[in-house]
């Protein structure tokens, strides 16, 4: 017997997840059937946030106010607070190889905060709390799909389909893959991308400095690639930990990724600058490989891509997620405005409304961070002597860096 849905979403991550909280809590009197399907195991709880330095989650994401605003929307937000988290309300980005350096301060737009770094187990485990509480969510857990049909086209009477690992079908109008950049569902739909490696890998760890994080982001552009230092929150005041993002030339990261951690906490402390003193601690370390994506389509009949299945850029500005969300909130609301006019969930047309919404925007800011990436490539001197004086001359131009600081934060859009 196949189980029907309206909805089927793959992969119960931030965006997946959210996408089905976001629809679970938009509709009352017309409420939507969904089944959200992870390979992973689900937890039934949130996360306990202990605080040594291998109780923090070395993946974090660096949330934004229009992400914090969605998040506040679907009854998430008080949870992910009541867990972890940091709000920083400064950044500063230098150049290693001169004098050139930008500060963003939340207080010149009139806001208390940039945003917020969380631990992606902390948002995932508030989501899934979250989830718990819905009527009208499935949670199919530790099932990989097996197979995809995709019916031609979006009708009522022929139903796309799933089979879940353990042999049972789902059918739904519409099927949406938020399973990672990786997606195997993307492969599935036959849905093509276009792909460069950006032959960088980045080191992902906690450390423990001897200075404050002072609740600012920093960032320092090295020779071999962009060197990110995030806080994160603790109780304690003897400790400072910061969450550290390290791209590097895959051939230097294979030389740091060997260190051991004495030897991996000094490069760390130089490469830094020694900005927040020294490296006092540092936990397991994850190296992943940094390659740019975008899916040529985000649609086809009855199906659709979103975060990081549809797009994946450089962790430098720290926006993916916030893209992702930015995807799911426009699709909650087309999704929303279609079922209540009585449309086929899967009708291309609506689809190709969230594309031509979301495309434009993925890909103006894919093209800004790989501007940025190649501006602080490896440079002759006079040009790294432009560089750096076009950097001083941005940070003393107020209005434009507030423009740049709203666009960043989600409230401009």
């Amino acid at each position: 017997m196949n189980l029907t849905y309206d909805i089927a979403i793959v992969g119960a991550g931030i965006a997946g997840s959210a996408l089905a909280c976001s629809l679970a809590t938009a509709v009352k009197d017309k409420p939507l059937r969904i089944a959200l399907i992870e390979a992973q195991t689900i937890g039934d709880n949130l996360s306990s946030c202990d605080e040594g330095i291998n109780d923090f989650d070395a993946r974090v994401s660096a949330l934004t106010l229009g992400s914090q605003q969605f998040f506040e929307s679907i009854g998430v937000w008080s949870d992910i607070v009541g867990q972890r988290v940091c709000g920083f309300d400064k950044m500063t980005v230098w150049d290693a190889e001169g004098t050139g350096h930008i500060e963003f301060d939340a207080a010149d737009v009139r806001a208390s905060q940039l945003g917020h770094i969380v631990e992606n187990r902390v948002t995932v485990g508030a989501l899934h709390q979250r989830i718990k509480t819905l009527s009208g969510v499935d949670v199919f857990s530790q099932q990989a799909v097996a197979e995809l049909h995709l019916a031609a086209t979006a009708s009522r009477s022929d139903l796309s389909s799933l089979t879940l690992a353990d042999g049972r079908s789902l059918e739904a109008q519409l099927i949406v893959a938020a399973d990672g950049a990786n997606s195997p569902l993307r492969k599935m739909a036959g849905l093509p991308v276009r792909e460069w490696s950006y032959q960088q890998s980045a080191i992902v760890c906690v450390v423990e400095t001897s200075q404050s994080h002072e609740a600012t982001a920093w960032q320092r552009f090295t020779e071999h690639g962009p060197l990110a230092f995030l806080p994160l929150s603790l109780s304690q005041s003897d400790k400072h930990f910061c969450s550290i993002v390290w791209s590097q030339t895959d051939k230097e990261n294979a030389l740091t990724i060997a260190m051991d951690d004495h030897q991996f906490s000094q490069a760390l402390s130089r490469a830094f600058e020694y900005r927040l003193g020294e490296i006092k601690n540092v936990s397991k370390r994850f190296s992943f490989p940094l390659q740019q994506r975008h899916a040529i389509d985000y649609v086809r009949p009855n199906f659709a891509l979103v975060a990081d299945a549809a797009h994946a850029i450089h962790p430098l500005a720290g926006q993916g997620i916030n893209l992702g969300l930015a995807d799911v909130k426009v699709l909650t609301e087309l999704i929303i405005a279609g079922h209540q006019r009585g449309q086929i969930l899967g009708d291309i047309g609506l689809l190709k409304r969230y594309q031509r919404q979301r495309k434009a925007d993925n890909l103006a800011m894919m093209a800004a961070v790989e501007g940025l990436k190649r501006l602080f490539q490896p440079l002759p001197l006079p040009f790294r002597w432009l560089r750096n004086v076009g950097m001083n001359i941005f940070h003393e131009q107020s209005q434009l860096k507030n423009k740049v600081i709203k666009h960043a934060m989600g409230i401009d859009r």
